[in-house]
């Protein structure tokens, strides 16, 4: 178990200092150079808590990594979120139960968790704060990475895994279900009375393990915030007809520049390129696109590299491979290009190109 400490001591000090260390590193590294240097704070506290014989104090690891989760997820996906004083607030119940427990040397033992003693109430209380600390800090870090995976579609043609911030999806779910299983562990263990420290072993071998998966996507994720600048100033408000109008040559625009122009090859396109391209603000770029177009930007884009994969995979003088068709098209990986096309047409673009051509021969 101390060699367990001082392994996550080390890791997350190296963490944090390849985070921190990123050129140009923006607020979400900053946030997360913070959150590896406070985790090898609960390692020193536990290589310590060993030396010194008092392993079993009562400490938590999950009243520090609650609200880092919450503050990394609110830094990536908020536009204009700035780190306050104001937020260390959310370190104070980690801070108070870390610097009561030393003091009054009060222990964690599972088996006597609810005994009637003296620190009955603080347990309780503990307890009730690091539930609602996971529950509410955790609901809050999904819900912010879906609307952010939800807005993705309105502002890029291309989406990989780390504009979609999977890893970090991954570690909430993941977080969720180790918390459930702990939780679950910890009361069986509690009403049958074990001396176990199943639990405490369980939570600082998972905590290391996530000091290690938090350095390599931190170190590898690139800023997301380039994606969104600050919303368009709305117009000022006009009558039925010119807007009817207005957006008629919004389409026209979208189309002219998509369709003639043949601008859904460019693999980068984005909801900005758009907006600059044909004129208009993206504000009322995406408001054609979703309520005049019946669509969002990333199908509407993707469809058109769709349609013209389609009609070049089902020539029989193309000589492109498969791959490079989807590269022509725009399509920004393979991946993509499959994974888009299959949903649309319903079979690959393999599959497509065989039953076209076979047709052709008919």
């Amino acid at each position: 178990m101390e060699h367990l400490a001082w392994i996550g001591l080390s890791q997350s000090l190296f963490g944090a200092l390849l985070v921190g260390s990123k050129s140009n590193a923006s607020l979400p590294d900053k946030i997360l150079s913070i959150w590896l240097l406070l985790m090898a704070v609960v390692f020193l506290s536990l290589g310590l808590d060993i030396r010194s014989n008092s392993f079993t104090t009562l400490t938590s690891s999950f009243l520090l990594f609650n609200p880092l989760l919450y503050l990394y997820s609110a830094g990536s996906t908020v536009k204009g979120f700035k780190l306050k004083w104001t937020h260390t607030f959310h370190l104070l119940p980690f801070i108070f139960f870390e610097a009561y427990s030393h003091i009054t040397k009060i222990e964690f033992l599972p088996g006597a968790y609810f005994e009637r003693d003296g620190e009955f109430l603080i347990r309780i209380i503990f307890g009730v704060v690091n539930i609602a600390s996971w529950f509410g800090y955790t609901a809050v870090a999904l819900m912010l990475i879906h609307k952010h995976r939800m807005r993705l579609k309105d502002e890029l043609s291309s989406i990989d895994s780390m504009d979609k911030l999977n890893w970090l999806l991954f570690i909430s779910i993941f977080y969720t279900v180790y918390w459930i299983v702990l939780l679950i562990v910890s009361l069986t263990i509690v009403s049958i009375r074990s001396s176990s420290l199943f639990p405490m072993v369980y939570n600082y071998a998972v905590l290391l393990g996530m000091a290690f998966i938090i350095t390599y996507y931190g170190v590898r994720q690139r800023e997301i915030a380039r994606f969104f600048r600050e919303a368009d100033a709305e117009s000022e408000s006009i009558n039925e007809g010119d807007e009817n109008m207005r957006h008629v040559n919004v389409e026209r625009a979208i189309r002219s520049f998509m369709e003639e122009e043949r601008g859904f090859t460019n693999p980068e396109l984005s909801l900005q390129s758009l907006s600059e391209s044909s004129g208009f603000p993206r504000y009322l770029v995406t408001e054609v696109l979703n309520n005049r177009m019946g669509t969002n930007f990333f199908t509407y884009v993707n469809g058109l590299r769709t349609q013209e994969a389609k009609r070049l995979l089902s020539s029989p003088d193309n000589k492109y491979s498969i791959e490079a068709i989807g590269f022509e098209c725009g399509f920004k990986s393979r991946s993509s290009f499959y994974t888009f096309f299959k949903k649309s047409v319903g079979m690959t673009p393999n599959e497509f190109k065989l039953s076209a051509l076979r047709q052709k021969d008919v």
